[in-house]
């Protein structure tokens, strides 16, 4: 036991070491007013009200949180605001959850047959891989905590220990809906490749079930219409306008899906995807792609640009694949790179080229000019009122009912529904820009409803004013 204990100790620290980093790097982030609303904001709100007692209708999307994913961990999360309502519960659980992932990586690759020094040059190889690093940076997802559970899924499955399997592959679902085709595909794997048919039968039942569940009961009753799969059909438009006419589409028009699927888009795209891992990549180790295939078919069909880097979370779920590919070329004595140093450095390049650390000294500094005094504005804002905001101010005041965003796509239609008007001229913030926000400005100035509380630098916060005998 101690042996083993000692021969842990690097990956310990490893994570340790990582999910720090992690941490402060999200931390530092949202101080410098670089989150946003979306999503930040929206999952702050909603799991504040829940430790409220409130239902958790976000006052950004219209509808309750679980008409959005069906992500139900957030009532889980809401644990944490019981002890202290703070943003910084996500920043502290993603940075855990994308570091933890190292451990069954770990395990796996001892299990799988590599040596001590294979194994560590794995974990490093998944804490470097630059997705994990820059979905860290990108607000908060509770994707990152289905990376962690996934890995130790398969090392459940391959040790026997069903219980633990089970809890991984719940702890999956309820982090978001769509992940359930990734439960489902790894159990066809698991059922098919690795020949653990018990394991790979639940996978693929409470997948397929949680799929229709979620899809079909709990997102459409949650949020209705609106809140439906067919939202996010404007990314796969080329398609057709409703998801059945997609799904007609697909089956009855090839043509439209391979003149999408082989475009330079999706090329540059599987680059920077396999590029850190292109080493341990070959033919007698792909299988565990087959868990990866819902993820990168979604991402390929898709015609929106979001869905093909890596930098937002739409590829988290392949992360886990990828590791099980390289430990299983590995243990077949495949791969370019064998040695933990080579594989290290390879690694360290295709971070320092793929990582986005540099935005520490470029757009996340931009708005220095203003800080202080969006600090000091925010600070005067001290009851639980309505607030009119930024997006990028908007995450450091959601910790209340209602919480609205400017924007020059939807001015808002009655400033009287709000308590607080906060908003930032030199950085007016994502959909909007400063001639929209000075207007704003000049609207307020001219109305009897609004002192000026707060202005500097270009910030101005807006207090209505208390009207005697309701007037």
């Amino acid at each position: 036991m101690m042996k083993k204990l000692i021969s842990s100790h690097p990956i310990i620290w490893m994570i340790g070491v990582s999910a720090f980093i992690l941490f402060a790097c999200s931390s530092l982030r949202h101080e410098l007013f670089q989150s946003t609303a979306y999503d930040l904001g929206i999952f702050d709100q909603a799991v504040y009200l829940i430790s409220q007692g409130q239902p958790p209708l976000s006052s950004f999307i219209g509808f309750h949180i679980l008409g959005d994913h069906a992500a139900w961990i957030f009532y889980l999360l809401a644990l944490f605001y019981k002890i202290y309502p703070s943003v910084y519960w996500f920043f502290a659980v993603q940075a855990a959850a994308l570091a933890l992932g190292a451990l069954p990586t770990w395990h796996l690759a001892r299990h799988a047959g590599l040596t001590v020094q294979q194994s560590i040059a794995v974990a490093a190889v998944y804490l470097l891989y630059p997705l994990v690093y820059n979905i860290n940076l990108f607000d908060f997802h509770p994707e990152v905590i289905a990376v962690p559970a996934l890995l130790g899924a398969v090392l459940a499955a391959r040790v026997n220990r069903i219980w633990w399997f089970c809890l991984c592959i719940v702890l999956v679902l309820g982090c978001k809906a769509v992940l359930s085709l990734t439960v489902a595909a790894m159990g066809v794997w698991l059922l098919v490749f690795e020949k653990k048919r018990r394991y790979g039968a639940i996978a693929l039942l409470c997948g397929i079930t949680w799929f229709v569940i979620a899809t079909k009961i709990v997102i459409p009753f949650f949020g209705g219409q609106d809140a439906s799969v067919e939202r996010h059909i404007t990314r796969y438009a080329y398609l057709g306008h409703s998801f059945s006419e997609a799904a007609q589409n697909l089956l009855l028009k090839p043509g439209l899906i391979l003149g999408q699927i082989f475009s330079l888009g999706n090329l540059g795209y599987l680059l920077l995807l396999f590029a850190p891992v292109i080493w341990g990549l070959s033919l007698q180790g792909l299988q565990p792609l087959v868990g990866a295939i819902p993820t990168l078919a979604i991402n390929l069909l898709s015609d929106s640009s979001l869905q093909k880097d890596l930098i937002r979370q739409y590829s988290l779920p392949l992360v886990p694949f990828l590791v099980l590919t390289v430990i299983s070329t590995l243990a077949a004595g495949r791969g370019w790179l064998r040695n933990k140093r080579q594989i290290i450095l390879w690694s360290l390049v295709a971070f320092m080229a793929l990582a986005k650390y540099g935005y520490f000294a470029s757009i996340y500094v931009d708005s220095l000019d203003t800080w202080q005094a969006t600090r000091q504005a925010i600070a005067l804002v001290q009851t639980k009122g309505a607030v009119l905001t930024t997006a990028e101010i908007a995450p450091h005041l959601t910790q209340r009912p209602v919480v609205k965003l400017t924007s020059v796509y939807s001015p808002p239609d009655n400033l009287a529904e709000f308590d607080y008007i906060l908003l930032d001229v030199t950085h007016p913030g994502w959909q909007s820009d400063q001639e929209f926000a000075a207007n704003l400005v000049n609207q307020i100035n001219n109305t009897q409803l609004f002192q000026v509380r707060y202005q500097r630098d270009g910030v101005h916060l807006f207090v209505k004013k208390v009207f005697r005998n309701g007037v």
